[in-house]
């Protein structure tokens, strides 16, 4: 399984109305082979993250997946500024009750996120990289009260990793996050790269399979076709 993240920084004032026209977008990503999407909202601050995941495509049909997808953003991007993208492998995961679904999420949950993101001379150490984030990942994880699973994610074309935690609440995330030390703790195992680390709470506020209003500002055929793509496009894709 591998993902598409975006994060996205809105710019409108109702911030509610380019949620809707996210999910306009993760209706539309259904042709195109998705099986899963989610939509995430900072707590504190106004970022959103949308995710998508796909089962492996070969990389050929990654990169017009990726160009049409692009496409169907520009529909919305007066209401926000893109941030960054990419495709990223899971490639490790753990959850409280043994089960194997550690990526799926529900409407409301509360989700925690650490990001790395290595410099150009990291490049070269990409599994360096995402073998120190799983060894602490999996240490973390079993002293971590009140998490239900996580999951590592592996950008696939940059030296960037990130752990994402499904919370059984928002105090436990808080609790943790006030009485660890992660600097101390963590960071001394990444001396040797030269890293931006990143920290944010999100709350989930939407998964693929909810209700969406018809919104007749994005509506779903209008981004398809203002990507050059269709439903027979996306069957393509997903071969």
């Amino acid at each position: 399984m591998e993902g598409w993240r975006v994060r996205i920084r809105p710019t409108v004032v109702l911030v509610d109305d380019f949620v809707d026209a996210l999910k306009q977008f993760s209706l539309c990503t259904e042709s195109l082979g998705c099986v899963q999407t989610s939509i995430f909202k900072s707590i504190h601050g106004n970022m959103i993250v949308w995710y998508g995941a796909w089962l492996k495509k070969t990389s050929e049909n990654k990169e017009l997946l990726c160009s049409i997808l692009m496409s169907m953003l520009t529909n919305i991007s007066n209401m926000a500024i893109l941030i960054e993208h990419g495709f990223f492998d899971a490639y490790a995961g753990e959850s409280r009750d043994a089960s194997s679904l550690a990526m799926i999420f529900h409407t409301g949950d509360i989700i925690s996120m650490n990001a790395a993101v290595g410099s150009a001379a990291d490049a070269d150490h990409l599994d360096d990289l995402s073998y120190t984030t799983l060894a602490l990942f999996k240490s973390a994880f079993l002293n971590m009260e009140g998490v239900s699973s996580g999951v590592c994610l592996k950008s696939q074309v940059r030296p960037r990793v990130a752990c994402l935690f499904v919370w059984k609440s928002i105090q436990f995330c808080y609790s943790w996050v006030l009485n660890s030390d992660h600097k101390r703790s963590m960071l001394p195992y990444f001396n040797r790269f030269s890293l931006d680390c990143k920290y944010d709470m999100f709350r989930v506020v939407y998964v693929g399979g909810d209700n969406v209003p018809s919104l007749q500002s994005f509506p779903a055929s209008q981004m398809l076709e203002n990507a050059g793509g269709s439903k027979e496009e996306g069957h393509v894709i997903q071969s």
